[in-house]
């Protein structure tokens, strides 16, 4: 059993408990939370309270979570946006709401058991029975393309590219304020957290090199519409980096210092464009998937 110790901050006040543990525990569905909960698992300022407990901003939460089971992971026929593939790879483009791979609390819905079903037996084996074919994630409210890969010799092709930093990731986001210049670019470490171990920050000592360029692409009165390209793919990067700069991704559950007045789930970032070197043809492949439809209805209606 392990134990997470973390704070809830100010703009936690008011939300129901197990909505805000789902928030900052992204890999464990609502109704896990709820059953630990049940299970006296979960402490606020050292009792056991409810699910529907409202929090006041400003409790130390700690959260008992008993050794995972292993998964076995089955083949669902999920809808998948498959923008491209070949015998190789495979470009997806990830929905709102899906979970890459199984974990507790998620043991099916995500998007390897949808690639079990599609694919069968063809997807790389090095990540484990767990995650065949992942070689990158994107988070769960996070939507946008992701390459997956058929076997192991794209896994390793695409795995080297990844850490010599040369796949194309650019994202679109909405970030709160206005952003003054044009472009700009953040080069400041990340790592984990030192005050809450589920948040990824600026660590300039323990961290690792992270790099995202943005650019401007429309300014509203409140918020800018913006274009980030990652030079490198740390955890949480964009959420982090704009979070530096005082301009949190709206919707952001977990670095958004301000309440979204809209009705958001998570963050507003998308994965939009995906280019790299064909493991097998050796040309560069590019791909793009459009913006969710939630994302173009904000771009309409902020002021």
């Amino acid at each position: 059993m392990s134990t997470e110790l973390l704070t809830a901050d100010e703009w936690a006040a008011g939300q129901r408990l197990d909505a805000w543990l789902s928030n900052n525990f992204e890999e464990l569905s609502r109704s896990y939370l709820q059953k630990l909960i049940r299970e006296d698992r979960v402490f606020v300022n050292g009792r056991t309270v409810k699910s529907n407990y409202r929090l006041k901003g400003g409790e130390e939460i700690s959260l008992d979570l008993p050794e995972p089971e292993p998964l076995d992971v089955e083949p669902e026929p999920l809808p998948l946006d498959i923008v491209y593939e070949d015998e190789d790879l495979l470009f997806v483009n990830k929905p709102k709401g899906m979970v890459v791979h199984p974990a507790p609390g998620h043991p099916n819905g995500t998007l390897v058991n949808g690639l079990l079903y599609h694919c069968g037996n063809s997807l790389s084996g090095i990540n484990g029975v767990q995650r065949p074919g992942i070689v990158h994630r994107i988070d769960r409210d996070t939507t946008g393309l992701l390459v997956v890969c058929k076997n192991d010799f794209s896994h390793n092709h695409v795995a080297k590219q990844l850490a010599e930093h040369t796949i194309t990731r650019r994202y679109r986001a909405i970030v709160h304020g206005v952003i003054d210049e044009d472009e700009g670019t953040v080069d400041q470490p990340i790592g984990r957290s030192r005050t809450n171990r589920l948040k990824m920050a600026v660590e300039p000592v323990n961290g690792k090199p992270a790099v995202t360029h943005y650019r401007v692409i429309k300014r509203f009165s409140q918020y800018t519409y913006i274009e980030c390209r990652l030079e490198t793919g740390r955890t949480h990067q964009i959420r982090v980096h704009m979070t530096y700069l005082q301009h949190p991704l709206l919707g952001d559950p977990l670095y958004g210092a301000r309440k979204s007045p809209y009705s958001l789930t998570g963050q507003t970032l998308h994965a939009g464009v995906l280019g790299l070197i064909h493991p097998r043809t050796e040309v560069y492949l590019e791909k793009e998937a459009p913006l969710p439809e939630y994302f173009q209805h904000l771009l309409e209606i902020l002021p």
